[in-house]
């Protein structure tokens, strides 16, 4: 327990049954997989960025207890809606009474509720829709293509919103990931604000289809980051499920099976972390031991699942990593 702090000393006191040990037993072999030189790979699923979990994530960037970062669209824009919008949010704790009247209200009011956060379409999403516009126009006119995490990173690394921050930008994941410029995987980009923000801007014709990398662009780049950085490891920590999880972690069987690769080191820990209750099919309530059957995982790999909150959880298990 040497350099830890406070919460740190108290996960290890009071938590030590059930979920509650899982919790120390993954954020330990994290650390384990750091200490030998493993990268660390963190998926995003659910509306995490909503729920401000840049407070932490940003510092385990920073501190680089993260390589590289797997999320979903929503998580991509909606850390930069907070970071330009937070102070127009609205927060309905009682959003488990809420009407379908009340929730006409809201809309009528420009506010998209995620849970109890209600995000403002005009000061979050299209506060920044013009600057993404601008440049999604520039590569088509220039012939350029990027995927959809370049075009944020540079429109943060401009300084472009600098005006407009209203929380500070240390606590943004995204502007912690692009001044490290570690790699932001964003499969199934279009299913986001901004991925429809783009498909009605070439609809009109403003910009094309092609100024966007694509899916299949983002496997490509991370099998050849995969095979670049797995010699000590890298391991996989999932927060939710769905596509920002099982994209990613089919690299590795699909550069051992489809591309003939032998020697293809599998996923060297794994831990997820679900509140989605094993059933017939589905992906997110999987147990860690059905993805060896799919080349992911190996008898030996360290697995890890904790069926909570992610809320509640990721952060703990960074307060552990960093110390605190």
């Amino acid at each position: 327990m040497s350099n830890k702090g406070p919460v740190s000393e108290f996960l290890t006191h009071h938590f030590r049954h059930f979920n509650a040990a899982s919790v120390v037993d993954a954020a330990k072999a994290y650390e384990d997989q750091l200490q030998s030189g493993s990268k660390m790979m963190i998926t995003l699923a659910g509306a995490m960025s909503s729920a401000e979990l840049g407070l932490s994530l940003a510092e385990m960037i920073r501190e680089d207890k993260v390589h590289i970062i797997t999320c979903t669209g929503a998580n991509l824009e909606e850390d930069v809606f907070n970071l330009v919008a937070h102070d127009h949010y609205k927060r309905i704790p009682n959003y488990r009474d809420l009407s379908p009247q009340d929730e006409q209200d809201l809309l009528d009011q420009h506010f998209n509720r995620v849970t109890d956060t209600c995000i403002p379409e005009e000061e979050a999403m299209r506060r920044i829709e013009d600057h993404l516009v601008k440049r999604w126009v520039k590569a088509t006119e220039e012939g350029n293509r990027h995927f959809p995490h370049e075009y944020f990173y540079d429109l943060l690394l401009s300084g472009d919103l600098k005006d407009s921050y209203q929380i500070d930008p240390k606590d943004s994941w995204l502007m912690a990931a692009a001044e490290k410029n570690i790699p932001v995987i964003v499969p199934g980009w279009e299913d986001s604000t901004c991925g429809n923000f783009f498909a009605s801007h070439c609809i009109e014709g403003r910009t094309k289809p092609n100024a966007m990398k694509s899916g299949i662009e983002y496997m490509m780049y991370l099998s050849d980051w995969y095979l670049n950085n797995s010699d000590n490891g890298v391991g996989f920590f999932q927060i939710g499920g769905g596509i920002a999880g099982d994209f990613p972690i089919c690299v590795v069987p699909m550069i051992e099976q489809d591309l003939g690769k032998s020697d293809v080191p599998l996923w060297s820990y794994f831990c997820q972390i679900s509140d989605s209750t094993t059933s017939y099919g589905s992906y997110s309530g999987a147990v860690p031991n059905e993805k060896i059957t799919w080349g992911k995982l190996g008898i030996d790999t360290p697995k890890f699942i904790i069926e909570s909150d992610a809320t509640i959880v990721a952060p703990l298990i960074f307060a552990y990593l960093l110390g605190w």
